[in-house]
């Protein structure tokens, strides 16, 4: 399927590195990661660099959903403070040559402004927030209209103040969980694509292998770091996670030669320069909500954030209900699962949103009024009613963890969030404070998570 101009669209339109698959399944390992986005991925990596067998299952292709249909942002601006400090040694690590920092990830430092006037209150929010994150020794900092201006040249009109930090930056989704994927296979953990888990077992209670659809393979742990699919698999575990899904939509534009560096999120656009010289286009915080069944279940936990984020939030009701209301909740080991049935979430992109942000970024930056589209896709993200992530130890499953509900942040932040979830597994000092990520933070998970729904 082709958009208008022929541009690609859907998974024609992404440009993933391809990763193969082991041939053959083990017997047992240590570690079982279930999903293979970026999270997973790095926390493969460093548990195998501490000599743990790892064996990395993905129902689909490696970062096929959200981890390689993200903006590429990585960024400490607005971000919870809670987050900021895993968010820092997230920098770090795409940095460090020891790390991911001689890697084929893209990475690198760009800066990133928001724009006062996207929405009422900006720059009291945007002061706010600096306020709230005094100390962490980050660089963000307000900067004047002309100094915006200087930052990014080239606007149709006088340019806004805004909320800039020279430190953020960004990589790319289509090669980065790719590179790190196959580095952790480089220190002995095994990739398994097409390979959809199906159950986790367990002996004396406690885990102690999983099936998947090719077979059984024995563990002691399982990290399932699964994204908008968490929810789904948790609960045939008995676990209630409170995670809903958001879509998001996003163009990449071909090569755009002098324009700006600095990625940008303005009112109803927003950009990111690739590293080939091209664009990532679409609105900041521009995201639509599928009302399903699961929103009605978990209404109670998302109704604070839900009247807090009605001004990004575009609600719509349609197929997605039907689909999801037919998926089964409960399988047995032996029965074909939803993950097989949907190897890869993939929406239609939103065209409204993409045409929109088209129009308001070559009507403020003349330079984008040449763009050519060669791709746009939708991909859907992972929330929790506090937008935090849940990381770390489940205690109704001795032996299962969880890394999930990113609210999208997971790309940037995930080397910092597989590293953190790869150190709660292994038993070390973590490299931050984990207690604002724990599961039992919410009241229906905080008997152990269990549910008989």
């Amino acid at each position: 399927m082709t958009a208008a101009g022929g541009a690609a669209t859907g998974s024609a339109a992404l440009q993933l590195r391809a990763v193969r698959s082991d041939p053959a399944l083990p017997k047992s390992v240590d570690v079982i990661v279930i999903g293979a986005g970026i999270v997973g991925a790095v926390a493969a990596w460093h548990l195998a660099k501490r000599g743990l067998a790892v064996a990395l299952c993905e129902k689909g292709v490696i970062a096929g959903e959200q981890s390689g249909r993200n903006w590429g942002w990585c960024r400490n601006t607005l971000r919870h403070p809670a987050e900021i400090p895993l968010m820092r040694q997230s920098m770090r690590d795409w940095r460090d040559g020891a790390v991911f920092g001689r890697l084929d990830t893209g990475f690198r430092t760009s800066g990133i402004l928001y724009f006062t006037g996207r929405n009422a209150g900006d720059e009291a929010a945007y002061e706010a927030w600096l306020r709230s994150v005094d100390g962490f020794g980050l660089d963000s900092r307000m900067v004047t209209a002309s100094e915006a201006a200087r930052l990014v040249p080239g606007g149709a009109a006088p340019t806004q103040g805004g909320l800039f930090t020279a430190s953020d930056g960004g990589a790319e989704p289509e090669k980065a969980t790719a590179a790190i994927a196959e580095a952790a296979r480089s220190l002995g953990a095994t990739i398994h694509g097409g390979c959809a888990v199906r159950a986790v077992e367990m002996q004396a209670g406690k885990v102690s292998g999983v099936v998947t659809e090719h077979g059984r393979i024995g563990c002691g742990t399982v990290l399932l770091a699964a994204g908008v699919w968490s929810r789904l698999f948790a609960g045939n575990l008995g676990l209630d996670l409170p995670q809903l899904k958001v879509m998001g939509s996003v163009m990449r534009t071909h090569p755009l030669p002098a324009g700006p560096d600095v990625s940008v999120a303005g009112r109803r656009f927003g950009w990111r320069r690739r590293q080939d010289g091209g664009y990532i286009v679409s609105q900041a915080d521009a995201t639509i909500f599928d009302i399903v069944p699961d929103s009605f279940r978990l209404l109670r936990d998302f109704r604070p954030a839900f009247s807090t984020g009605l001004k990004t939030l575009r609600l719509r009701i349609g197929r997605q209900f039907i689909e999801e209301a037919r998926l089964a909740r409960r399988w047995r080991a032996d029965e074909v699962t939803p993950f097989e049935t949907v190897r890869i979430a993939e929406p239609e992109p939103a065209g409204r949103v993409l045409e929109q942000a088209a129009s308001k970024v070559s009507e403020a930056y003349p330079v984008f009024a040449g763009m050519k589209i060669a791709g746009r896709w939708g991909g859907l993200i992972d929330v929790m009613p506090d937008a935090l992530p849940v990381i770390g130890p489940v205690r109704a499953v001795p032996g299962l963890f969880l890394a999930t509900g990113f609210s999208g942040h997971g790309f940037g932040i995930g080397p910092g969030a597989g590293r953190l979830a790869a150190e709660m597994i292994a038993g070390d000092r973590p490299c931050v404070d984990a207690g604002g990520f724990r599961l039992d933070r919410f009241a229906r998970s905080a008997a152990g998570g269990r549910t008989a729904a």
